[in-house]
């Protein structure tokens, strides 16, 4: 019932006449472990082992089960005291297995998970709930020929199994409403009544397209429940009031999701859903907040194609807003989804951040990413070159592209003379890259560090690549002129006409 305080003071309770009861503190373990009480909950489980002497296998069922299913719990601790159990005498409990199958479901190690659950299946073959957690590791992997066919057999299994029907529900939920409506009332038949059988309803109005009866009963529970209510009856008024294109009331009821929702129980599709209100907000601000949310989901998300999704409505919002910054969150969004980015998804992160006028980032992308990953491309030296000597005063006083451009003209001149030596007919393909960069280097020796001949050596270079260059010609035999000789100032007349002797002395004085 997600109520654990009641659970605790339930223990409690029941350990102040049997404080020595291994289950009892095994179970108190537990909820010490969901109160964020690791320490606590370390020493419940290992005093319920001992005081059992780590041959009873419920016990450490117990103690394994705790720690799969609270977030804090060590799925490594689970499976040493699972297999500890299967080495008890007479071992033959498919629980055992069951629970290891979870506990490197936790690990995410699908492999031995799944081979956990078919040992379990092996000493119980009527264990519908082994057959339904292979489906579910089928499902994060978007197999959806065996996770169907799993979750059909563990009905089959167990015509009263509802957690089954519940998947099976979920997933015909927006593909066929007549399918989606037999596993609700399978599901309905075959579980307590309660507030859970209600969310359902509820979630299946929306689903039928009833989307002010869903939000109208969505309300209701809220009214009934007051703080008990599940966090996803405000999600549902959110989807409710999102289709109904009522702003106010989506953005409310997302945020209070939010702030009311477990953060480890928070999915992707949340982060999508609240990116989608944010996208329609008045205010540009808290529209440019939905790539935040699109790049939560991604990161959270498990399933490529998924991911690949959430990419592209990034992008399409950012196109829509045609607005620079935001396609350069969207550009970030998009290589983040990217199994094996390429050079040219590389390229477009970068020039979409530089085109935004963030020169540190693509700086960082080009200098820093791009150069080590394909050192071979001029792409990385020639942007990183730009990126840096943008952060820079349109004087360039800092030099802060002074090595860029260096190392941009020696890389550009190696791939020349390399074209050229494999007889090339295009082998002053850079030629443009290194004059431009060496002009560069010429004007900052000369206005800013005062070192004439410095730039001549500069503008020498340019000579050496582009003989014919005017431009560089000219500027050398500029620096190269001696300096003007000053004159005396023109005298007055009066001066002039003295005699030499006073005119002596006033040109002395």
């Amino acid at each position: 019932m997600k109520d654990s305080v009641a659970a605790g003071d339930l223990y409690s309770k029941a350990l102040q006449s049997n404080g020595n009861a291994p289950m009892l503190l095994a179970g108190m373990g537990g909820v010490e472990l969901r109160n964020h009480k690791t320490a606590d909950a370390k020493q419940r489980f290992e005093t319920a082992i001992s005081l059992s002497k780590g041959k009873d296998v419920n016990v450490l069922n117990a103690v394994a089960d705790a720690n799969i299913d609270a977030h804090d719990g060590d799925a490594a601790y689970a499976i040493e005291k699972l297999n500890l159990a299967t080495q008890t005498k007479n071992f033959n409990n498919a629980d055992t297995y069951l629970l290891l199958g979870d506990a490197y479901r936790k690990q995410i190690d699908g492999g031995n998970a799944v081979q956990n659950y078919n040992k379990a299946l092996t000493l119980d073959g009527k264990l519908a709930e082994a057959k339904y957690k292979i489906g579910k590791i089928y499902e994060t992997q978007n197999n959806k020929e065996f996770f169907l066919q799993a979750f059909d057999d563990a009905v089959k299994l167990d015509p009263m199994y509802a957690p089954a029907y519940y998947e099976l529900f979920y997933y015909w939920y927006f593909r066929d409403v007549n399918k989606a409506a037999g596993y609700l009332d399978s599901y309905i038949a075959n579980s307590d009544p309660g507030p859970e059988v209600e969310y359902l309803k509820t979630d299946f109005l929306y689903a039928s397209g009833k989307f002010q009866d869903a939000k109208t009963k969505a309300q209701g529970m809220i009214t009934s429940l007051g703080d008990k209510v599940s966090p996803r009856m405000y999600k549902m008024i959110a989807y409710a009031c999102d289709t109904l294109a009522d702003q106010a009331c989506a953005t409310q009821n997302i945020d209070t999701y939010f702030t009311k929702q477990d953060p480890a129980a928070i999915v992707p599709a949340d982060y999508e859903e609240r990116a989608h209100i944010r996208s329609k907000a008045a205010d540009t601000a808290t529209m440019l907040t939905a790539f935040d949310d699109y790049k939560k989901a991604i990161d959270l998300d498990t399933l490529a194609d998924n991911k690949a999704k959430y990419a592209a409505e990034a992008g399409a919002f950012a196109k829509k807003l045609n607005n620079k910054p935001a396609m350069a969150q969207a550009a970030a969004i998009v290589y983040a989804t990217k199994k094996t980015p390429t050079n040219t998804d590389l390229y477009a992160w970068g020039m979409a951040n530089y085109q935004a006028g963030n020169f540190k980032t693509s700086d960082s992308i080009f200098c820093g990413i791009y150069e080590t990953k394909y050192p071979a491309e001029i792409y990385g030296y020639l942007w990183c070159a730009r990126s840096k000597q943008a952060q820079d005063d349109t004087l360039n006083s800092q030099g802060l592209a002074v090595e860029a451009y260096q190392k941009l003209a020696e890389v550009a001149r190696g791939m020349d003379s390399t074209a050229k030596a494999a007889g090339s007919a295009d082998s002053t393909k850079y030629k443009a890259q290194v004059v431009t960069s060496y002009f560069y280097l010429a004007s900052y020796y000369n206005d800013v560090k005062k070192e004439k001949q410095a730039a001549i050596d500069w503008m020498k270079k340019v000579l050496e690549v582009d003989p014919t260059n005017q431009t560089a010609d000219n500027i050398i035999k500029q620096l190269s002129k001696p300096p003007a000789r000053r004159s005396l100032p023109d005298r007055p007349a009066a001066v002039l006409n003295r005699n030499p002797a006073e005119r002596r002395s006033s040109v002395i004085c």
